[in-house]
């Protein structure tokens, strides 16, 4: 027994000294080594071996290899690249002795493989005891090595397009920066022995991953802002692609030359996420471009196609989503910005992200707040029927010669897939599942401002008032261009909601026959000849929007001239009369002065007062206000047009004379039009308040035979009796409380239990 524990100390002795290579142990020979193998082997102390050398390897490992190796990036004096490399040696080296010892455990454990699970666990305890804890400066000094290899790779021709990038491979662009001895080719060596050698101690990834992945990164950042930024006319992605395969996965290529046995499965590890960080560095710089993207289309559609592919390949949807919405609000929703201005924006895009999104979820989603806005906004129906009506191109006008239907939200109750079933795919999962994907995808402009209100009856009103503003402002019997768009609005809108306009133009057509039929008969003396020639445009009052009121009295002569033309006409069309509107069209005066003739296309109003003026030169606003019966605020306001012109002058407050000479200045003749163009028509305001006036008479009536209703009964009543007919716009649950509430200050209603009573039946 104590000759085989003597062999067992001696086995052990051979062993333990064979297994420690830093510790100056002499050379064991395999003559020793063998049998001491076999004995250990025989007493089955290999696992006790493999613990021991396991231990032992990690304390050298903490108290003299990894202190040695991070010392040795303390001395600042020595080139990092040199620095780099030779500390890699040494740490290789170390290794190289104990893959040594390696595989005696291999041999002791009698798998003879040096790949075994000995091995593996060696080259844990190098990477996790070596680099548990990194220095700081360890590092940036490995980013400094691979950029300043990067930028040698590239003045090194090794990159096929570095000419375009500037780099000169005749001279070195790295090296002259320091104003050293061009050194890349060091560079080179030193960079593949290190990529080598990391390669061996299997800590390539660990050591350089971080840093090779954040300057392809950078490089792409930094190519897709020079190349993409603020120019959206041109596709940019295959373009970016062929970019990122050239220099990019080219660099990374060079980066693990020499490391054969991983270098094909590295790059095209880097390769997928490299793509994938393209497309969405990409689509992050497009989506904080994307409102001026919008602005900018149809022009810009490329961009657009750029960014859905894009978004197809990412997941930053719902990034565009929040960024989109951001700025439309931050830009657009504002009082400082014209309505105009609004609507022009939201038609482009309307038209930029369906090209995005076809299905139309994110226009739905990222436009909620714009049409809100639009909502509230007292001009926006005027702005679009103006847009869709005005001379030239624009965009709803072009929309409106598409003549479509109109298509509203209600007309789509259920989600008909219809003859593409086939092709049918499902909304994305932020869809409002409350509305359909056929009505989102096949609305066109004019339908989707249309549904911004819900009701195309408040859009035929608004293009009522506005022809009717605009026949009685131009005075012209030309209709031609009026009836084109009338007939194209008809193919949206319906012909029973504009018979009334087509009433309005027919009118005008009567009203130029009509004053060729008189001229006619003055000429042949069977009626009598106004002092004043006049034209009329004669209209039916039933069909056409509340005029401006403006009270005013002409003087004899002019109210002479429309009496003798209110006779012809009753002459021509038996028991049919006129009532005159004195406020409203246009009077062609001719002007003479001491020193100068000016004619001019006025308002009745602005005649008259020109008219007392040559009977006595100096008024007072009272006095004025007095003969033509008119308000001295509004005689002001009309006055000051005569001052602009230069024939009336404020002598004194509230007192006016007329200049008969102008010193200084001297005119033939002057042909103006008047500046101040007033609409005739009612404001929007006033004609509301008449139509609410004839639903208090339903509501009279109601009340009379009920005696008593809720406002909600009230309200249902007048929907299904008055708010009926083209021009009749619905008249909703607060706007309806309102108006009764007015009437029960004025002490006709009477409000209590929450009913409505007339005062004076059944109230107390």
């Amino acid at each position: 027994m104590a000759v085989d524990l003597e062999e067992q100390n001696c086995a052990w002795n051979v062993i333990t000294a064979a297994l420690s290579p830093l510790h100056g142990a002499t050379t064991i020979s395999d003559t020793q080594l063998g049998p001491a193998i076999n004995l250990i082997q025989k007493y089955s102390y290999g696992p006790i071996v493999e613990e021991w050398y396991l231990e032992s390897l990690q304390q050298d490992l903490r108290q003299q290899i990894a202190p040695a190796f991070w010392d040795s990036f303390m001395d600042n004096s020595e080139c990092l690249v040199s620095q780099l490399c030779s500390s890699i040696q040494r740490l290789n080296a170390s290794l190289l002795e104990y893959q040594r010892c390696t595989n005696i455990c291999s041999r002791i454990s009698q798998s003879g493989d040096p790949s075994s699970d000995v091995k593996s666990k060696v080259e844990a305890l190098f990477k996790s005891v070596i680099f548990y804890c990194t220095p700081k400066h360890f590092d940036n000094d490995v980013n400094q090595f691979y950029s300043l290899a990067f930028k040698v790779f590239r003045s090194q021709g090794k990159d096929e397009d570095c000419e375009e990038e500037g780099a000169s491979t005749a001279s070195c662009s790295v090296c002259t920066e320091k104003g050293a001895i061009c050194q890349c080719q060091d560079i080179l060596s030193k960079f593949h022995l290190v990529n080598r050698l990391l390669n061996e101690l299997g800590l390539l990834e660990r050591v350089c991953g971080e840093s090779i992945t954040n300057i392809c990164h950078q490089q792409i950042k930094q190519h897709i802002t020079h190349m993409c930024k603020g120019n959206f006319e041109t596709s940019y992605m295959s373009t970016l692609e062929k970019w990122l395969e050239k220099k990019v996965v080219g660099w990374l290529a060079w980066v693990y030359e020499g490391t054969i046995t991983t270098s094909q499965n590295n790059v095209e590890s880097f390769h997928s996420r490299l793509h994938h960080f393209l497309s969405e560095t990409y689509a992050d710089a497009r989506i904080h471009e994307l409102f001026d993207i919008i602005i900018e289309f149809p022009e810009s559609e490329p961009a657009i196609l750029d960014l859905k592919t894009c978004l197809e390949k990412t997941d930053l949807r719902s990034t565009l989503l929040v960024s989109l919405k951001n700025a439309l609000e931050t830009r657009l929703l504002h009082p400082g910005v014209n309505t105009a201005d609004i609507l022009t924006a939201y038609i482009s895009a309307i038209r930029a992200l369906r090209v995005l999104d076809p299905t139309g979820v994110i226009l739905e989603l990222v436009c909620e707040p714009v049409r809100k806005y639009l909502r509230n906004r007292n001009d926006t129906v005027r702005c679009i029927v103006s847009s869709l009506t005005e001379e030239g191109s624009s965009d709803l006008s072009d929309e409106l010669c598409k003549a479509q239907p109109l298509v509203l939200d209600e007309s789509y109750h259920s989600d008909d897939v219809g003859e593409d079933w086939e092709q049918w795919v499902p909304d994305p999962v932020d869809a409002d599942p409350g509305k359909t994907s056929k009505s989102r995808r096949s609305s066109d402009i004019i339908s989707m401002l249309v549904n911004i209100y819900g009701s195309k009856e408040l859009f035929v009103n608004e293009y009522r008032n506005l022809l009717a503003d605009r026949i009685l402002t131009q005075f012209s019997y030309d209709t031609e261009k009026e009836i084109r768009y009338l007939e194209l609005l008809k193919l949206r809108f319906g012909e029973a909601q504009l018979h009334y306009c087509e009433v309005m133009l027919k009118d005008v057509a009567d009203s130029r026959r009509i004053n060729h039929h008189i001229t006619d008969a003055k000429n042949k003396k069977i009626v009598p000849d106004e002092g004043i020639p006049v034209n009329a445009m004669v209209l039916s009052a039933q069909f056409w929007p509340s005029f401006r009121e403006e009270k005013i009295e002409l003087p004899e002569e002019l109210q002479s001239s429309l009496d003798t033309y209110t006779k012809a006409f009753e002459t021509l069309k038996g028991n049919r009369t006129l009532s005159w509107k004195p406020h409203l069209g246009l009077m062609n005066v001719e002007i003479e002065l001491k020193d100068r003739k000016i004619e001019l296309n006025v308002s009745p109003v602005h005649a008259t007062i020109l008219w007392y003026f040559q009977e006595k030169p100096k008024w007072t606003i009272e006095e004025l206000g007095k003969v033509m019966h008119m308000p001295s605020s509004a005689l002001r306001r009309k006055i000051t047009f005569w001052q602009s012109q230069g024939i009336l002058k404020e002598e004194a407050t509230d007192t006016f004379t007329l200049l008969e000479e102008q010193r200084g200045r001297h005119h033939d003749i002057v042909v103006v039009e008047d500046d101040e163009i007033e609409s005739a028509m009612a404001s929007s305001q006033d004609q509301r308040e008449e139509e609410l006036q004839v639903y208090w008479s339903y509501i009279v009536g109601m009340l009379t035979n009920l005696e008593s209703l809720p406002l909600e009964r009230i309200h249902s009543m007048l929907k299904m009796f008055a708010m009926q007919g083209p021009t009749t716009s619905e008249c909703s649950i607060p706007e309806l409380k309102a108006f009764l509430d007015r009437k029960v200050k004025e002490q006709k209603l009477i409000y209590s239990g929450g009913v409505y009573r007339l005062a004076g039946k059944g109230g107390s």
